[in-house]
């Protein structure tokens, strides 16, 4: 039996943020979280990343109680470890030293062997014209493909 496809992902984070550069992190996870991810219960908006003790974290993630979890539910919103390497912890260290560069955690899926994983993205966050520039964008290819069909 083939399982599902998970494929949650940030919608907004393309909009409100300029996408420099991705790495794909392992997530460390309760039982009944990674049971509710692959019943596709799983959120990323408003979820950002942080460094704290050389470590990353994923903050505000939205993972639902799994429904027969007992006692030993999990918090829906708690704060997850991501796995990296020491060297790609580095280089997003040294991305986000400048100022308005932010880690986002873009899209969570199930990859081959069974394990959760996040793509997170470093970003520069867009300012409303930079927004209003990207629906321009947006409404002028459609138009283009539009006039092309034709």
């Amino acid at each position: 039996m083939k399982l599902p496809q998970i494929n949650i992902k940030n919608k907004r984070a393309s909009f409100d943020y300029e996408i420099l550069d991705t790495l794909t992190a392992g997530i460390v996870l309760t039982g009944t979280e990674i049971k509710s991810i692959r019943l596709g219960k799983a959120g990323l908006t408003d979820t950002f990343c942080f460094i704290n003790n050389g470590e990353l974290w994923v903050k505000n993630m939205y993972i639902s109680e799994y429904f027969y979890g007992t006692y030993n539910n999990h918090q829906a919103r708690r704060d997850r470890k991501l796995l990296l390497t020491k060297k790609e912890l580095q280089k997003i260290e040294r991305n986000i030293k400048d100022n308005g560069f932010s880690i986002i955690p873009t899209r969570v899926f199930i990859n081959d062997k069974g394990l959760a994983k996040v793509i997170i993205a470093v970003a520069k966050g867009k300012k409303m014209y930079d927004k209003r520039e990207s629906i321009k964008e947006r409404e002028d290819k459609r138009q283009m493909d539009r006039v092309m069909k034709h």
